[in-house]
């Protein structure tokens, strides 16, 4: 292994893990908000990758073009799936929001196959085969490249939102301080019907960038439950940035992992540094410590 075919398969990580980083960011909102923790977020997801193929068959849109519009769809999925059935839940001990969550996550997958059937699909588009030659050795595939860029895109719009408007600022009151969110007059079920459907539109864009780089298939989402669960781990539960640093670590992590041994052990590696940061720093590299 010389440095260029390092450097390549470094690049090429940095850019999946962006994008993994924008799918895990769903979760993260959800959960530094309202401390439910969606299991129907890799299902979510894979809502937005069918939209985006449908729009790119009938419409000949590109996927990136599909993201606005497959954003503002989940977005009020997501909000009235929280104030009408998640709200209702809220309450009850966590092993009765996992029932319902897993439950929703079983009739999505089962509605894609009825529609979709169970066959996995892809598209095609002008620059799929494209690539930046950067120098003579390192090698920049044009769809990865523009997927990262999205998704920094979209990362960036979203932490601006938080930290910058009124509602990002009352919903993060929301977080801190559920009680005092309500002494001084929040809506409280409004704002987390808000988070959750901010969440699910974070997930819709994330499903329109993630179809440039793999194809879609009903049961291709349980895979990136669990990959945005050990995301948030490594980052730190609630921590959007924490989201954004441990996409960029598994998604290297995995470069890695193929190429110093066999693409068959990306997954070894992406929860062998899950089990070290658990070891090293419970709370994850960007979590705040609990006392």
């Amino acid at each position: 292994m010389d440095f260029w075919t390092l450097a390549n398969a470094l690049a090429t990580g940095l850019l999946t893990g962006l994008v993994y980083g924008l799918s895990a960011l769903g979760l993260s909102v959800i959960f530094g908000v309202i401390r439910i923790v969606n299991f129907a977020h890799g299902e979510i997801m894979v809502m937005g990758m069918f939209f985006a193929l449908i729009m790119f068959r009938w419409l000949g849109l590109d996927p990136l073009l599909s993201i606005p519009l497959a954003a503002a769809i989940l977005f009020v999925f997501g909000y009235f799936l929280q104030s009408t059935v998640i709200s209702r839940v809220a309450h009850l001990p966590d092993h009765m929001q996992f029932l319902l969550l897993a439950a929703l996550a079983v009739m999505i997958v089962n509605a894609c196959l009825l529609i979709f059937g169970p066959d996995p699909q892809a598209i095609n588009i002008s620059y799929s085969f494209d690539s930046f030659d950067i120098g003579e050795n390192l090698i920049i595939d044009k769809s990865r490249a523009y997927a990262a860029i999205a998704a920094v895109a979209i990362s960036g719009l979203l932490l601006g939102f938080f930290k910058y408007s009124r509602t990002g600022k009352a919903i993060r009151a929301c977080a801190d301080n559920y009680l005092g969110a309500q002494v001084v007059g929040l809506k409280v079920s409004h704002l987390y019907a808000l988070t959750f459907g901010i969440g699910a539109a974070v997930l819709g864009a994330a499903g329109c960038v993630l179809l440039l780089l793999i194809e879609v298939h009903p049961y291709l989402a349980p895979g990136y439950t669990l990959l945005a669960f050990v995301i948030v781990i490594i980052g730190g539960l609630g921590s959007m940035t924490g989201a954004l640093v441990g996409g960029i670590l598994i998604g290297m992590s995995e470069a890695l992992a193929a190429i110093i041994f066999q693409p068959s052990m990306k997954s070894a590696f992406s929860f062998g540094l899950l089990i070290l940061v658990l070891l090293l720093r419970p709370q994850g590299l960007m979590g705040k410590s609990v006392k």
